[in-house]
């Protein structure tokens, strides 16, 4: 498993001065490698600020009117709400039963666990690529339109990885209210590897945070204990980063038709 060593842009130095020269490097970082790490939030004022920069941010059932949510334990036990609790919450995209998802995710640390609680991402577009290199029947089986069904009863049916010309759109969730066809079943523990084969794991301190692409991107998250607390947002970028659908999918494909 690996490991990202440091956050590589200091946003408290930048976005004060540097307005939408910022915002276009965050947009061809979101383009290049859909995941952007900052720091120097250190207040909810302050993460407002940021994510009003980067995000159109999405009002959520459990955001305030700022459209922050706190993640923190609450001892949530209901369906579908682990992580407002403190267990471990499975690798997943967020809002995956919705016809269509938020495209960004913004995640700030103000309250860091007191032991574990790490933030667990994995590209998308590496557990894709390995698929296809590795295992093209269960990446078939795992684009089909019905593969899954997310949510309760009002929830989505949905490929995990749909295809749309020569880009890949990722969703997926790994909790109650995740179903999946008879056909993908013995194709999840081979989805299941290639997660955890390309997994981060980010310890976050008070400050940082990351954006990442919601298409692209899982996220999920270790047990902890303490009184951790992040700030979410969802939403999708502002017009100055604008981003293509999915994830470019060119050599997972040429690996495909060599296979078939």
């Amino acid at each position: 498993m690996a490991s990202v060593a440091s956050f590589r842009d200091a946003f408290a130095e930048q976005y004060e001065h540097e307005g939408s020269l910022l915002t276009a490097r965050v947009g061809l970082r979101l383009r290049t490698d859909g995941l952007v790490t900052f720091d120097g939030l250190r207040t909810r004022a302050e993460v407002v600020t940021a994510s009003r920069m980067l995000l159109r941010v999405f009002a959520h059932p459990d955001s305030e009117g700022d459209g922050l949510t706190a993640i923190r334990n609450l001892g949530a036990d209901r369906r579908g709400r682990a992580g407002l609790g403190n267990g471990a919450v499975f690798a997943h995209t967020d809002q995956a039963q919705n016809p269509v998802p938020p495209r960004l995710l913004f995640i700030a640390c103000i309250t860091p666990a007191a032991a574990g609680g790490a933030s667990m991402l994995t590209d998308g577009r590496a557990v894709y690529e390995t698929l296809a290199s590795e295992d093209p029947e269960a990446l078939e089986a795992l684009g089909s339109a019905r593969a899954a069904f997310f949510g309760a009863g009002a929830g989505h049916f949905s490929a995990i990885f749909r295809r749309n010309g020569d880009r890949v759109t990722l969703r997926l969730r790994q909790d109650e209210l995740a179903r999946f066809a008879p056909a993908v079943e013995p194709h999840l523990p081979a989805l299941r590897a290639a997660i955890q084969a390309h997994t981060l794991s980010l310890t976050l301190r008070p400050g940082q945070a990351y954006l990442l692409d919601n298409h692209r991107w899982l996220h999920a998250r270790t047990a902890f204990t303490g009184n951790r607390e992040l700030l979410r947002a969802l939403g999708d970028p502002i017009s100055l980063m604008a981003l293509p659908d999915g994830f470019p999918a060119a050599r997972a494909e040429a690996a495909c038709s060599r296979l078939n």
